[in-house]
């Protein structure tokens, strides 16, 4: 039986070759920019300083899966080895379907028993409070934050980050057939927003 190894590494303790080998992971992987985007059909790339600078504040975790390997829990199990016994609650913003299911099963939830309400009510305090800049500063939106909104989108944010959705359409459309899918459509340049408590009720 195969045994999975992993190790954690605080953000002060990680170097520029750890960054160099991570940045060169997600430019691998990540995707490729979308039609509406400066740069059509080019790869997404993000190099060590920006990857350091805007994404690995000292009090953040980071985690990339290859994409040959996914599908296989592994981004499931990190966000299992994120958890600590003082964090109360947990979220996600993602393109990508899949990583929103990751999220809920390392949480010991399913898809379709999203408190809906659990976001609407606590997003605006853990967004604001991220070390991250890209998310602290997303602009929250979809029918749970504003009745009014027209875009499809149930939980989500405008990055404006327009990467390509033809893998995560793909993913969502297989998605749809086995659940209720609770977080709306994907507009281009958005991301969806999913929010978590710790613990399960």
């Amino acid at each position: 039986m195969a045994s999975q190894i992993y190790e954690t590494i605080p953000a002060e303790n990680v170097t520029d070759d750890i960054l160099i080998k991570a940045t060169q992971l997600f430019n691998e992987n990540y995707g490729t920019w979308g039609e509406f985007s400066s740069n059509p059909g080019k790869p997404v790339k993000l190099n060590v300083r920006r990857l350091r600078e805007q994404y690995l504040p000292t009090s953040s975790d980071e985690s990339v899966v290859d994409r040959h390997h996914r599908g296989k829990g592994f981004a499931t199990s990190l966000l299992r080895i994120l958890r600590t016994d003082h964090d109360t609650i947990y979220g996600v913003m993602s393109s990508h379907p899949a990583a929103c299911l990751a999220a809920v099963k390392a949480f010991d939830r399913t898809i379709e028993k999203v408190d809906l309400d659990f976001i609407a009510k606590n997003a605006n305090e853990t967004m604001s409070t991220s070390p991250v800049p890209y998310i602290r500063d997303a602009e929250r939106c979809g029918i749970i934050f504003d009745g009014k909104d027209t875009t499809g989108i149930v939980s989500g944010v405008n990055t404006k980050f327009f990467v390509d959705h033809e893998e995560p359409l793909k993913a969502l459309a297989v998605v749809e057939k086995k659940w209720d899918w609770p977080l709306g459509k994907l507009p281009e340049g958005y991301e969806y927003l999913l929010i978590l408590p710790a613990s399960a009720s």
